[in-house]
């Protein structure tokens, strides 16, 4: 079994996030939760409070641990906009470029494409994004897809269309 690294912006969106977590651990997967946030306390996007395993910060250097990086959306754009600069977000990148250059899944749904197309990951891939976002990503080839898989990259749209995209996932964590 593979193990995977969630990450879980502050707010996050708990449908596209439970979603991630509940197939994980239905399914035996190892997952760990970081806040892309200076303390494990976050919330969602409706405003329940939730605490993750541990913070990116302390992900960041320890990516050899996991086989899979999943991005948890939610007012990520907004608060990545607002916060660009923070050390969280510094963070969260960073880690993205070294999952990404070791090859490694890469899974999220959402804004995840504008991120790595803003991080310079996922060039030429094939992507499922939020359609607002669509026209906005300069690298990544965005499609009108519900979920994408195009090579280590797993994208899906938005929380609804995550479903389509577990079955993949599942089926690449569960390799030895």
């Amino acid at each position: 079994m593979k193990k995977a690294a969630v990450l879980v912006v502050n707010p996050v969106n708990g449908a596209g996030l439970f979603q991630y977590l509940e197939a994980f651990f239905e399914n035996g997967i190892p997952f760990r939760t970081f806040a892309v946030a200076p303390t494990t306390n976050i919330k969602t996007n409706s405003g329940v409070a939730l605490t993750t395993d541990d913070t990116v910060a302390n992900l960041r250097g320890h990516e050899s641990e996991y086989d899979a990086l999943v991005f948890a959306c939610g007012d990520a754009m907004p608060k990545f906009g607002e916060n660009a600069a923070a050390a969280h977000n510094q963070d969260m990148l960073a880690v993205m470029k070294a999952f990404d250059a070791a090859g490694k899944t890469m899974v999220g749904h959402c804004a995840v494409a504008l991120l790595y197309d803003g991080a310079g990951i996922g060039g030429g891939r094939r992507v499922a994004l939020h359609p607002f976002l669509k026209n906005v990503v300069q690298n990544v080839i965005a499609t009108d897809e519900a979920a994408v898989v195009d090579g280590n990259f797993y994208t899906a749209q938005t929380e609804n269309t995550i479903p389509a995209l577990l079955p993949e996932v599942l089926k690449t964590l569960k390799k030895q």
